[in-house]
C-alpha cells in the first residue's frame, strides 16, 4: 500500500510537470525542467539532456550532478564544455559505442544497472572522470525523445537512480523506466510545440523584414527608415518604461506589448510597396525618370544660339548697308542676353533643389522665363517650360506636388488596409493601431484619422516622435542634407509647442538622452554637435 501511494505521488508529479512543460516559453528553461523533473520522479542523482542537431549530432543542453555540484546549461549562463556526440563515425559507421547514440540510433530505452560491467558500450571517458572526482557512475537510464511525427529530437539520459531510504545507488527500476518515458514523451511534444512556434514567430519575422528589403529595393532612403524606426522607438518605450516619475510613472509594457511595438514599427511603413519610386525618390522639382533640368539646361543653350543666329543675321545686314554702328550695338545686346539667360539658368537650377521658399517673385519669375520665345525645327514658336514644368519648379515647398504629397500620404492609409486585413493572434491585434497612427498629431490635424492624443495609445504617440526623427537626422535623403542632433531638437521641440508630438514622451526623449543613445548608434559623429538642452524650444531641463 505505501509503495502504491509512492507510485500514486509520482503520478501526479508527473501530470504537474506535463502541464508545466505545456506552458513554458524559454526554451532554457523547458530544456531544464525537462531534466529536472525527469530526476525528481526517479530520484536521480544526475543527468544530461541531448538535443538531435542537423549535421548528426548530439549537443549537449543540460547537465546536472547533485552530489557534485554541477549545474551546466539552461538557466546557469554555464556553457558545457564538451563536444557534441556524433552519431556515425568518419567512415559513416554507426556509432553504437556510446550509449546516446546507441539510443538515437537503435530507438530503444537503454537501462544499464552498472557501467562497469556493462557490454558493448565504451565508458571509458565515464570511468577517467570517476578517477578525477572521486565518483562512482552506476545506473543509467537512457531515453530517446521522439516527436509527433515519431522522429526523435533528444535523448533524455539521467545517472544513478538513489535508493529513498539508504542514499545508495540502485537500478532504475521498471516503474521509474516507464515513468521517465512518459515525461520523455510529454517533454518531446511540448519540446516540438515550443520549436514550432519559434519557427513560426522567426518567418513572421523573416517575412516582416523581406518587406523593408522590398522596400529598400524601391528605395534604399526608406529602406534605412524602416530599420532604424524601430530601434528608435524600443529605445524611448524602455526609457517611458522606467521612468519613476512625472506624468508616465506608471507606464508599463511588458515583454509581449513591447515585442507588439516592435513588430509595428517594423510594418509602420509597409504601404509604401505601392508608392511610386519617382515620387518617393524625387530629389529635385523636376525630376521623374530622370532629372528634367538637364532638358531645360539644352533649351538654353539652344535658345542663345537662335538668338545669336539672329545677331548674326542683322550684322550681315547692317555690314550690307554701311552700318557700323549697329554692329557693336547688335553685339552689346546679345551680350546682355547671354548674360540675362545665364542667370535664369542659374535660378532655375537651384528653384529645382526645392531648399528655399519660393516666394510669389520668384514664382512669377518662373513664369517670365517660361515665356522665352523658343522655336521648334519648323521655326514655329514653342513654350520654353511647359506647363507642369512650371508648376513642379513652382512648389513653394520641397521637392513634391500636391498631388505627389497626397500619393506619398496615402501609403498610410494603404499601410493601415493591409495591417487590418491580416488575421493577429492575440498578442499582436494592436500592431494596425500602433503602426497607423505614426502620422497623427495630438491637436487632431494629422492624418489619415485625424486622431487626437486622448484616442491615440502610448506606443502610437512613441512612433510618432521616432518616425520624425529618424527622418530629420536620416542622411540617405535624396532632397535633403542630414541634420545635426541640435538642429533636430530645436525642430522637434517647435513640434512639440506646435501640438504635433506628445509632449510627455517628448520630454523623456530628452531628459532620458533616448537622442543620444540613438545618434551614438546610428548617425554619422559630424551630426553629433554639443546639444544645449536648455535651447531646446519646449524643453524645461
Amino acid at each position: 500500500m505505501p509503495q502504491l501511494k509512492k507510485l500514486l505521488k509520482r503520478l501526479e508529479r508527473l501530470n504537474a510537470i506535463g502541464i508545466a512543460l505545456s506552458a513554458e516559453r524559454d526554451a532554457p528553461r523547458l530544456l531544464e525542467m525537462i531534466l529536472l523533473g525527469a530526476k525528481e520522479i526517479t530520484g536521480a542523482d544526475g543527468g544530461t539532456l541531448y538535443t538531435v542537431t542537423d549535421d548528426r549530432t548530439l549537443r549537449f543542453e543540460i547537465m546536472r550532478t547533485d552530489s557534485l555540484g554541477i549545474a551546466l546549461g539552461g538557466t546557469t549562463g554555464k556553457e558545457i564544455p564538451f563536444a557534441p556526440l556524433p552519431l556515425y563515425a568518419e567512415d559513416g559507421s554507426p556509432n553504437n559505442n556510446m550509449v546516446a547514440a546507441y539510443s538515437v540510433l537503435h530507438d530503444c530505452t537503454v537501462n544499464i544497472e552498472d557501467a562497469y560491467v556493462a557490454e558493448g558500450f565504451d565508458f571509458s571517458g565515464t570511468r577517467k572522470f570517476d578517477e578525477k572526482t572521486g565518483y562512482r557512475s552506476k545506473s543509467f537510464l537512457t531515453i530517446p525523445m521522439k516527436n509527433h511525427e515519431n522522429e526523435i529530437i533528444g535523448v533524455l539520459q539521467l545517472l544513478n537512480a538513489l535508493d529513498e531510504e539508504s542514499g545508495d545507488i540502485i537500478a532504475f527500476s521498471t516503474e521509474n523506466q516507464q515513468l521517465a518515458e512518459s515525461l520523455a514523451s510529454q517533454a518531446a511534444v511540448a519540446l516540438t510545440n515550443h520549436n514550432l512556434i519559434q519557427g513560426l514567430k522567426q518567418l513572421f519575422e523573416s517575412f516582416i523584414e523581406l518587406i523593408a528589403e522590398a522596400i529598400d529595393e524601391k528605395s534604399p532612403y526608406t529602406g534605412g527608415h524602416c530599420r532604424r524606426v524601430p530601434e528608435l522607438s524600443m529605445l524611448l518605450a524602455q526609457a517611458a518604461n522606467a521612468c519613476a516619475e512625472g506624468p508616465l510613472r506608471d507606464f508599463r509594457m511588458s515583454d509581449k506589448e513591447l515585442y507588439e511595438m516592435r513588430i509595428a514599427s517594423w510594418l509602420h511603413d509597409c504601404g509604401k510597396v505601392t508608392t511610386p519610386e519617382y515620387v518617393v525618390d524625387k530629389a529635385t522639382k523636376l525630376s521623374t525618370i530622370f532629372d528634367r533640368i538637364e532638358l531645360v539646361d539644352q533649351r538654353f543653350e539652344l535658345l542663345k544660339k537662335q538668338r545669336e543666329t539672329e545677331m548674326l543675321r542683322c550684322q550681315l545686314d547692317a555690314a550690307l548697308d554701311g552700318d557700323t554702328a549697329r554692329l557693336a550695338t547688335l553685339e552689346s545686346e546679345f551680350q546682355t542676353l547671354r548674360q540675362h539667360l545665364d542667370e535664369d539658368r542659374a535660378f532655375l537650377r537651384n528653384a529645382n533643389v526645392g531648399g528655399e521658399f519660393m516666394t510669389p517673385e520668384h514664382q512669377e519669375r518662373v513664369r517670365s522665363i517660361a515665356a522665352y520665345p523658343l522655336l521648334d525645327p519648323e521655326g514655329q514658336p514653342v513654350p520654353f517650360l511647359s506647363e507642369n514644368e512650371v508648376y513642379n519648379l513652382n512648389i513653394a515647398r520641397g521637392t513634391l506636388t500636391a498631388e505627389e504629397r497626397e500619393i506619398i500620404n496615402n501609403h498610410i492609409v494603404v499601410t493601415i488596409n493591409m495591417l487590418e486585413s491580416l488575421p493577429y493572434p492575440k498578442d499582436l491585434q494592436r500592431v494596425p493601431e500602433y503602426a497607423g497612427g505614426h502620422h497623427e498629431r495630438m491637436d487632431g490635424k494629422g492624418y489619415p484619422r485625424g486622431l487626437t492624443r486622448e484616442q491615440m495609445s502610448i506606443p502610437a504617440r512613441i512612433m510618432g516622435i521616432a518616425d520624425i526623427f529618424e527622418a530629420l537626422t536620416a542622411r540617405d535623403r535624396p532632397y535633403k542634407k542630414a541634420k545635426t542632433l541640435s538642429e533636430s531638437l530645436f525642430i522637434l521641440g517647435k513640434m512639440k509647442l506646435d501640438h504635433h508630438v506628445d509632449p510627455d514622451l517628448f520630454d523623456i526623449f530628452i531628459r532620458q538622452k533616448v537622442y543620444l543613445e540613438y545618434a551614438r548608434q546610428f548617425l554619422e559623429p559630424e551630426q553629433i554637435d554639443t546639444v544645449d538642452e536648455s535651447t531646446i524650444p519646449g524643453y524645461v531641463p
